[in-house]
């Protein structure tokens, strides 16, 4: 199979360099981060860090996440619990909820950004990531 991974997510904003803006200043995402580790930041690409990827069309009733919405992101993370912190103080309202958390999944939280698309943030178990 010739594909390799994600090549990029592009959506529709009210105001796209805003809210790259707070994608860059509050997850540390973006054209110009790069993860720890990758090396240097480059003007147009996120270099990310290699790892599992979820591709998974949802069922159009799903109510996992918003039901005006046609996507939501999932991010994978180290220490959740600190980024969390990080985010609650910059008064980012967080979910977490029990049943969305197991030892065979890992941790999950979930956050909107300025636009209300939902984004979920998930530290898979150890040795998974």
């Amino acid at each position: 199979m010739p594909v390799q991974g994600i090549g990029g997510l592009f959506f529709r904003a009210r105001d796209p360099e805003g809210l790259a803006d707070w994608y860059r200043r509050h997850l540390g995402i973006g054209a110009g981060c790069a993860a720890e580790g990758t090396g240097t930041p480059d003007e147009w690409f996120w270099k990310t860090e290699g790892g599992p990827v979820v591709f998974a069309p949802f069922k159009a009733d799903s109510d996992y996440f918003a039901a005006d919405r046609q996507w939501m992101l999932n991010l994978r993370v180290t220490d959740l619990e600190g980024l969390l912190e990080q985010l609650n103080a910059r008064g980012i309202a967080i979910e977490t909820r029990a049943e969305w958390d197991s030892p065979e999944t890992g941790s999950f939280a979930r956050i909107h950004d300025p636009e209300g698309n939902a984004i979920e943030l998930w530290e898979p178990p150890a040795g998974d990531g």
